[in-house]
């Protein structure tokens, strides 16, 4: 498969998406592109969400880690399940019963416009620093694969493939990216499912014989119990769920695809269906990272210095050429799903949070949409090309969690708080507890890291924050209160 050819392949999906941008983004105005007019159906939602939550990331990054915490993952996976049932019965009611375009003005109904700044600045925050790192996944793959040999440097790889990215999503915004999210969820599971058969065809398995192999390797370890262990069960679980609250339910991107269904009843069905759906592919990702390690020891390949490169490897090298084509658009729709859908959340955030879009009409300035649209594509692209240079040693999925620890635990404290009490708080002093705590927080995990040997911490970083957060809230807000009683007294 030449280089040349293999970029045929890619170039003919791109112009796929983009004739259904240009079907979907006909008379779109503001309104449209921010909410789709919320008509979307409630079943094609839940199925192109799976090509957002996967993304480039967990299609490299899962299968590359099962040599070193077998299918440990999975402890996180059962969390999300339980994450993304309160954001069905919690967050979903609160969200369509005050008609949210951006999910961060509810802050500013509950608390004031300090913390409803603060928190739609962590969402651009995180979502940025994320959207960059799955993209540098999938650009260092089409980059070994496509572009090296071509002579095309690196940094050209990152702006032609977010070029594309621009091309069909700046114009239909959310009601585009729901159609284009659903084909690229079919090409993804498609590209997961046929890599599996290839290797079970190597390894003479048939459906039935590959799962008791999975079953009996030592890659098929799910429950680790001991607390000292960073894979502890209950570390993971909780992990999990609170990732998945934070990283989905108080994420602009996520929401707004469910904030587009026709009605409260069809997002929550969109949201549970999509969960156990989610399950099912993650398991499906872990048992492709098993079948994955055997086939490289069956082979005598020497491991990489990156557990993620491995199945780019394999694919480069030994899959049969039509499975390397569905492997690569595969990994094409995971990235596009999750970047797409990213640029478009960036954007309806930075409109309706910071340049009060929602105050201004529909109509309001499409032209000034489009640059903020191109902005946050080269925003991306320049983090893009510093992660590029520092985080070669690391499993991007880790990279990802631990960022989002820090970045997402001020958004878990801030919701809870607004959501479990009635006090009101000091709204200046939101912005100084939210920066300083995850600030704080890292400089901790890094002398606990070098001076406690029986507890490290983990992904559950992002409970931690999002408690202290809401602690130091509650302590402002019992002296706000006590000092208006005072007040009032005299």
């Amino acid at each position: 498969m030449t280089p040349l050819l293999t970029a045929t392949v890619v170039g003919t999906y791109i112009l796929l998406l983009l004739i259904i941008a240009r079907l979907t983004s006909k008379k779109n105005d503001n309104q449209t592109f921010f909410t789709a007019n919320r008509s979307s159906p409630w079943f094609l939602v839940a199925f192109g969400m799976i090509g957002t939550s996967i993304s480039g990331v967990t299609f490299i990054s899962i299968p590359g880690q099962v040599d070193s915490i077998a299918f440990s993952y999975f402890q996180i996976v059962i969390g999300y399940f339980f994450g993304y049932l309160t954001i069905a019965m919690v967050l979903l009611p609160l969200y369509y019963k005050l008609h949210l375009t951006s999910i961060y003005t509810y802050l500013d109904t509950r608390f004031g416009i300090n913390t409803y700044k603060t928190g739609a600045f962590f969402f651009l925050l995180s979502r940025t620093l994320g959207s960059a790192l799955r993209l540098l996944l999938a650009v260092n793959v089409f980059y070994v694969i496509i572009f090296k040999a071509l002579g095309v440097p690196f940094e050209v790889a990152v702006i032609i493939s977010m070029l594309f990215i621009l091309l069909y999503s700046i114009r239909g915004g959310v009601k585009t990216i729901i159609w284009t999210d659903t084909l690229q969820t079919l090409f993804l599971i498609a590209s997961l499912v046929l890599t599996i058969i290839f290797l079970n065809k190597y390894l003479s398995l048939n459906v039935i014989d590959s799962i008791k192999f999975i079953a009996e390797s030592k890659y098929s370890k799910i429950f680790f119990w001991d607390y000292h262990d960073n894979n502890f069960f209950m570390k993971q679980f909780f992990s999990g769920m609170f990732i998945t609250i934070a990283m989905t339910g108080l994420d602009q991107d996520m929401m707004q695809k469910n904030l587009t269904c026709r009605s409260l009843k069809d997002a929550q069905k969109n949201m549970m269906v999509f969960s156990i759906i989610l399950m099912f592919v993650n398991l499906l990702f872990l048992a492709l990272g098993a079948l994955m390690f055997v086939f490289a020891k069956n082979k005598g390949l020497a491991l990489p210095e990156v557990s993620d490169d491995l199945l780019p490897i394999i694919a480069r090298d030994y899959l049969p050429i039509a499975f390397k084509f569905i492997f690569l658009i595969g990994l094409t729709a995971a990235t596009f799903a999750s970047t797409d859908s990213a640029l478009t959340a960036l954007t309806t955030s930075f409109c309706v949070d910071f340049l009060n879009f929602h105050k201004k009409g529909s109509d309001h300035k499409v032209s000034t949409r489009y640059m903020v649209h191109i902005g946050f594509a080269i925003l991306i692209i320049l983090i893009v090309m510093v992660f590029h240079l520092f985080s070669k040693d690391k499993s991007i999925i880790k990279t990802l969690f631990d960022a989002a620890g820090y970045t997402y635990g001020p958004l878990l404290g801030l919701y809870a708080f607004g959501l479990f009490t009635k006090r009101k708080i000091v709204d200046k002093y939101v912005p100084y507890i939210c920066i300083s705590i995850p600030i704080i927080m890292y400089y901790l995990v890094q002398y606990i890291s070098r001076n406690v040997t029986s507890y490290k911490i983990g992904f559950e970083k992002i409970i931690i924050i999002g408690l202290i957060v809401f602690l130091a809230i509650l302590t402002t807000s019992k002296a706000y209160e006590g000092e208006k009683k005072s007040k009032t007294a005299s």
